[in-house]
C-alpha cells in the first residue's frame, strides 16, 4: 500500500470517527452526565471493540451473515432493539445522588460498549466500506493496516466527544439536564432510520 493510499486512509478514518452517529452521541450524553473520567472505560469499550468489528470483517466476517441470510436478520433486530434500550437510558440518565447516596444512574461499562460495537449500524457501514476500498485483496497487512487506522483515529475523536459533553455539563441545571438527555436520546433513536433504509 502506497504512502498515499495509507494518507487517505487515515483521512477516512478520522472523518468517519470524527462525525456524528451512536458512539458519539453516547459519549456526548455520558460526558455530560458523568464526567471524562467515568466516561473514560465506554471510550475504551468502544475503540476495543470496533477494532475487532473490522479486522473481522476483513477475515471474512461478512461472508458467513452472506451465506445465512436469516444472522442479518437477527442482526437487525438486536441492532434496533439495543438502540431502542440505549436510548432509554440516556433519556433516564442522571449525575444526580440518591438520598441514600447512590448513584441515580451509571455510565456504560467498557463491556457494554464493546459489545454494542456489533450491533452499531455506522460501524458495520464504516468497516464494511474502509476494508472494500483499502484492503479489496482481504491480505493480512491490509486488514491489520486499516483495524490500526482506525484504532489511532477513534481514541482521539471519542475522547473529544466525551470532553464536549463534560464541557455542556457546567451550563446545566437539571431542567436542562433533562432535556439534553431527551434531546441525545432522541438523536439515538433517529440512526435506527438508518437500519430501516438498509433493510
Amino acid at each position: 500500500m502506497s504512502i498515499e493510499v495509507i494518507f487517505a486512509l487515515f483521512i477516512f478514518a478520522f472523518v468517519a470517527s470524527i462525525t456524528p452517529g451512536p458512539n458519539n452521541i453516547m459519549l456526548m450524553a455520558s460526558g455530560t452526565n458523568f464526567g471524562f473520567r467515568k466516561t473514560f472505560p465506554h471510550i475504551l469499550g468502544i475503540n476495543i471493540g470496533f477494532s475487532t468489528l473490522v479486522f473481522g470483517v476483513g477475515i471474512g466476517l461478512m461472508e458467513v451473515f452472506n451465506a445465512i441470510p436469516f444472522t442479518q436478520i437477527i442482526l437487525k433486530f438486536l441492532c434496533g432493539g439495543y438502540l431502542i434500550y440505549l436510548s432509554y437510558r440516556i433519556a433516564v440518565s442522571s449525575s444526580g445522588i440518591e438520598k441514600d447516596g447512590k448513584q441515580k444512574s451509571k455510565p456504560l461499562s467498557f463491556l457494554q460498549a464493546l459489545l454494542f460495537q456489533w450491533v452499531n449500524p455506522k460501524g458495520w457501514s464504516m468497516s464494511l466500506t474502509a476494508i472494500s476500498i483499502y484492503s479489496p485483496t482481504n491480505s493480512l497487512s491490509g486488514i491489520i493496516l486499516v483495524t490500526a487506522a482506525f484504532s489511532l483515529a477513534n481514541l482521539p475523536c471519542q475522547c473529544l466527544w466525551a470532553l464536549l459533553g463534560q464541557q455542556f455539563r457546567r451550563l446545566m441545571t437539571n431542567s436542562r439536564l433533562k432535556i439534553f438527555n431527551y434531546s441525545m436520546a432522541g438523536l439515538l433513536l433517529l440512526t435506527l432510520v438508518q437500519i430501516i433504509i438498509v433493510s
